[in-house]
């Protein structure tokens, strides 16, 4: 059967389900004329469907029992009645869907037949399953994607599209059949129409912008190679000096066991040459990673842990060439990453006790100058050569321990190490093969540097420290660093280390970078950190003193994150004096100080009655809490909102405000719009406190008209 006759076959199919749907209403319609009319349309189509059946021998479609029943209803018309047919009807209907979902299952048994196939590497077989599977249901969608997918990996692509062509019939929305058709589109090198369906994927979901925006970047990148591919070739024909060279060259390099000299001398000449993208594309296209990379005597020096002063040379020629090559070029650089032989040639660079300077630092630029090119137009979906090279080792979770391990060197390697680093944790993929070694390899090496600060690279730590806290977003790796105490413990004994007795900070750098772990490491308090909440307050509010105004900020978040966790440490903290601190950082106006001082204060608040008395000593007529509930940061205003509330349990605190403007402003408050309804439900539990305190706040409530805002919500303020 051709595809015109089964999609007729298709659409012949729905419209009659949608038929028999319209007359199975219309006899269940209240309204006698929309029912006669319904009977009148069945008897017309059940007898027009027995005239069709006498007429064909071999019928496409077995009607046989509904259509005896229909060549029955002319001969009875007098004696019918619409709940007889509509009983009929029903009936059929209902063997009809009994069919439908013996087939259905029949189906997906065979799609499941199928993709076991598929992942066996079975397509031919496949592609037999699901073509079976639509025999038994013509528009289901799913076995349409997925032998188009089967056809994608025979490289029938024709084939796959038309498959998309018909999973789109079935579901005009269906995203996976626009993906694969423009997958199918670009392997055809049609690039307009691959684009087309990309961003009809984006009309479809806007969610999926950043899928569409790589493939179209796919597209737009095989469709830059294909050209300059040609543009090379045809300044090679034309006799262009260094296009020629560079074949030349290759031929020459591609020579067996000859001197290493000969190499590194070949290999800087190959450098010089690239002077635009027509000779590194000639690189590419003669197969020029493969020459190189491939040399049994480069291969032999790489894997020399004693290196000549030659090995050393063709080391640098060679980190020279691949910048070379690379620069702008990124076919160039996926073409590079991919190579196996490179898997094994980097970490060898890093590792080896050839001077590290020259060829990490090659890397190092590398590295960055991929990564200005992600940040330009039409280059997202290029990654910095390290993370490339590294999501493809099968041991890249060694690669945070090795570079880690570059701290305790007193010269610029570190830094450089740290940058590669750096560069690795934005990917996610990285971050997820981290968590395999992080508990027995990695964290051991933090805890051990953490230790030695007196004999590593100061600023190289702080940015290993910066880095460990940023890796804490992977909520894996943060429980793991959360629940060893071994960790907490080498943070604590670090801000000893840092902050001294005359109240002065060492290492500020890296106290700044601790505190910001420890911040994140706070982010899911359990039973150690409960457990170690008094000693962390203890070495946090020392540090309220310091000149160091970010050292001060984080110290604040680090308990406003602790109190809440641990009354023990509540209890030592009001000791300590934390509210008048609090309350200090406040009239300074800090904005991330503030916010993180409102937040301790409303935890020393919730469960001390003694806090509650301070603030309202501290802070005459709510100056400045009243100040912060009307800010923009809805954090801020709803903790403000909730401080105010508890101190109006204080005796006299709510009679004290009788001749300000509280009323008013509460109210604003909790009718406001906000994103965080906290804000509303605090601003109104401190209205209801502050009239149930004094009833004279009622009255102003009733002149502003503001009783329907405090009605509104009283289910936040029931039991005032």
């Amino acid at each position: 059967m051709s595809n015109q006759q089964e999609e007729q076959g298709l659409q012949k199919f729905l419209r009659d389900v949608d038929e028999v749907t319209n007359l199975i209403q219309g006899l269940n319609s209240t309204d006698p004329s929309i029912q006669e009319k319904a009977i009148a349309d069945a008897e017309k189509r059940f007898s027009s469907t027995a005239v069709k059946d006498e007429d064909q021998c071999k019928p496409t479609v077995d009607r046989t029992l509904i259509n005896t029943r229909a060549s029955e209803l002319p001969k009875q018309k007098e004696m019918i009645n619409p709940e007889s047919f509509m009983v009929a009807l029903e009936k059929d209907a209902e063997d009809r869907t009994r069919k439908r979902k013996q087939n259905e299952a029949l189906a997906n048994a065979l799609k499941e037949k199928g993709n076991d196939a598929f992942s066996k590497g079975d397509y031919a077989l496949a592609i037999q399953r699901y073509t079976d599977g639509l025999r038994k249901q013509k528009d289901m969608q799913v076995l349409y994607t997925n032998r188009a997918q089967a056809y994608m990996k025979l490289q029938d692509y024709e084939k796959a599209i038309s498959d998309c062509d018909w999973a789109l019939r079935c579901d005009e929305k269906c995203i996976k059949a626009f993906f694969l058709m423009g997958k199918a589109y670009l392997a055809q090198k049609q690039y307009s129409k691959s684009r087309e369906c990309y961003l009809k994927i984006l009309e479809i979901d806007p969610q999926k912008e950043k899928l569409c925006k790589d493939a179209v970047h796919e597209v737009d990148l095989e469709e830059k190679r294909q050209y300059e591919e040609e543009r090379a070739m045809e300044e090679f024909e034309s006799g262009k000096h260094t296009a020629v060279s560079v074949k030349e060259l290759l031929q020459k390099l591609s020579k067996p066991n000859e001197n290493i000299l000969y190499y590194a001398g070949g290999i800087r000449l190959l450098t010089d040459m690239m002077q635009d993208c027509t000779e590194q594309t000639l690189f590419r296209t003669n197969s020029g990673f493969t020459i190189i990379n491939d040399s049994e005597v480069i291969q032999r020096v790489f894997h020399t842990e004693a290196k000549s002063p030659a090995e050393v040379e063709l080391f640098l020629s060679l980190l020279i060439l691949w910048q070379a090559v690379c620069k702008g070029n990124e076919e160039n650089q996926r073409l590079l990453l991919t190579h196996p032989d490179v898997n094994l040639q980097l970490p060898a660079l890093l590792l080896s006790e050839v001077p590290y300077t020259c060829y990490v630092r090659q890397v190092s630029r590398c590295a960055t100058l991929q990564r200005r090119q992600m940040q330009g137009p039409g280059s997202e979906g290029v990654r910095a050569a390290v993370i490339a090279l590294s999501l493809l080792r099968r041991e890249i979770e060694r690669w945070l321990q090795i570079l880690m391990s570059f701290i305790k060197i007193f010269d610029s390697r570190a830094r450089y190490a740290m940058n590669l680093l750096t560069s690795l944790i934005v990917e996610e993929k990285f971050k997820i093969q981290c968590r395999i070694k992080l508990s027995t390899e990695a964290l051991p090496l933090f805890i051990e540097l953490l230790g030695s600060v007196k004999t590593v690279n100061e600023l190289a730590l702080a940015q290993c420290i910066a880095i460990m806290g940023d890796l804490c977003s992977d909520m894996v790796i943060q429980m793991q660093m959360t629940e060893s105490l071994e960790c907490w413990q080498a943070c604590l004994s670090f801000v000893d280390e840092c902050w001294t007795e005359s109240k002065a900070t060492r290492y500020p750098e890296c106290l700044y970078a601790l505190l910001g772990l420890m911040m994140n490491l706070s982010l899911q308090p359990n039973l150690l950190i409960q457990n170690l909440a008094v000693e962390i307050l203890e070495k946090s509010m020392p540090l309220f003193s310091c000149k160091d105004g970010r050292i001060v900020t984080r110290a604040v978040g680090l308990i406003s994150r602790i109190l809440p966790v641990s009354p023990e440490a509540l209890e030592e903290a009001m000791k300590e004096g934390v509210v008048k601190k609090m309350i200090r950082f406040l009239k300074a106006d800090g904005q991330t100080t503030s916010s993180y001082a409102m937040k301790t204060l409303a935890a020393c608040v919730k469960s001390s009655r003694r806090a509650q008395e301070q603030i309202v000593k501290l802070d005459k007529k709510c100056k400045i809490l009243l100040k912060l509930l009307r800010s923009e940061d809805e954090v801020m205003a709803g903790n403000a909102a909730f401080c105010l509330g508890k101190c109006f349990e204080v005796p006299g605190a709510a009679t004290d405000l009788l001749d300000t403007d509280i009323v008013r402003i509460l109210l604003k408050v909790a009718g406001r719009d906000a994103r965080k309804t906290s804000v509303q439900e605090n601003a109104a539990i401190a209205l209801g406190k502050l009239c149930t305190a004094d009833a004279r706040h009622t009255s102003r409530l009733r002149e502003l008209n503001g009783m329907a805002v405090l009605s509104t919500s009283m289910k936040y303020v029931q039991g005032f």
